[in-house]
């Protein structure tokens, strides 16, 4: 089943504020793009910055199952949501 563009968004909202809550997590995703408690508050509306955050939860399974767990997701949706949000479009080569 696929989400709609306002799920996605809706999605990477709760990311951005679920890992803003996240006193040991938050430090590591700053530390490796830079951003600070400026770029949270304006990234809370950027699908953008939504999509990183999404792209940091998803590197690691522990992270990515913490924040669902918390948030009542299934552990396929940040994928889902994060293909639709700038960037997320799958590139084929062959």
């Amino acid at each position: 089943m696929s989400i709609s563009q306002d799920r996605a968004e809706m999605i990477g909202l709760q990311a951005v504020a679920w890992l803003a809550g996240n006193d040991d997590l938050c430090p590591v995703f700053q530390g490796a793009t830079g951003a600070g408690e400026a770029e949270f508050r304006a990234g809370l509306s950027d699908p953008e910055f939504q999509a990183s955050v999404l792209d940091f939860l998803l590197m690691d399974d522990a992270w990515i199952t913490a924040f669902c767990d918390a948030q009542g997701l299934g552990y396929d949706m940040p994928m889902q949501a994060r293909a639709l949000l700038p960037g997320g479009v799958q590139v084929h080569w062959t």
